[in-house]
């Protein structure tokens, strides 16, 4: 099944690295002022999603739309689903419940990550969400990109060497790191003291390994150290 993209309305700055991972059969959703990117990216939306609080629905090719939850066309045969200002979850954490709803799998999270630290934590733990539904989820911005390691030994090359490992949700123990500058063979890092996890670098020309027996950690990786 095709990969979900779902834009955010936080900065983007280096529009030709996040167009970088971009696919041409990608799904693709803007939220709200998410749509701010559509030009840059260069890419169309296939569903628009939000609230309008934060974007002008003037854009959107003069459609008119007057129902919550209501879906129409814009000018570049886009789907649209507008919610209620008033409401319990974010723009983009309804986009993944739309998507999840209807069957995606496989999810790039872009414009994620700015300026509002509320919206970057939330968004972040979006990750988290979507790792608990057995999901495979990306999010990348200008520096860098972050996933979850969880169930499976995940595989890091040096391309971007510098990575993280950060505890988001209690307690995470058998962990272990190889080919990297600072190994570990079963750790444990705990939420409220990550410093550990904290400033590692894959061995030149050497894929790093990383594994977790109990719990769960975000990777970060970075493009600088």
């Amino acid at each position: 099944m095709k990969r979900c993209v779902i834009v955010g309305g936080a900065p983007i700055e280096n529009y030709d690295r996040i167009k970088g991972y971009l696919r041409d059969d990608d799904f693709i959703i803007y939220c709200d002022c998410g749509l701010k990117h559509r030009e840059r990216l260069e890419v169309k939306p296939d569903l628009i999603v939000g609230d309008f609080d934060s974007y002008e629905k003037s854009k959107l090719g003069g459609i008119s739309i007057n129902m919550e939850n209501a879906t129409a066309t814009d000018e570049d045969s886009s789907e649209v689903i507008e919610l209620c200002p008033v409401k319990d979850d974010t723009d983009t954490s309804h986009a993944v419940t739309v998507a999840l709803e209807r069957g995606f799998a496989d999810f790039l999270l872009v414009g994620m990550t700015g300026r509002r630290m509320d919206h970057t934590l939330g968004n972040v733990y979006i990750l988290h969400r979507l790792d608990e539904l057995n999901k495979k989820a990306l999010m990348a911005d200008d520096y860098s990109e972050m996933s979850i390691v969880n169930r499976e030994t995940v595989s890091i090359d040096d391309s971007m060497p510098f990575f993280s490992l950060i505890n988001i949700t209690g307690k995470a123990s058998g962990i272990t790191i190889k080919n990297a500058k600072y190994p570990l063979e079963n750790g444990e890092i705990v939420q409220i003291h990550n410093d550990l996890g904290v400033s590692n670098e894959v061995l030149p020309g050497m894929m790093a390994s990383i594994s977790v027996k109990e719990g769960k950690l975000l990777l970060i990786r970075d493009i600088v150290g």
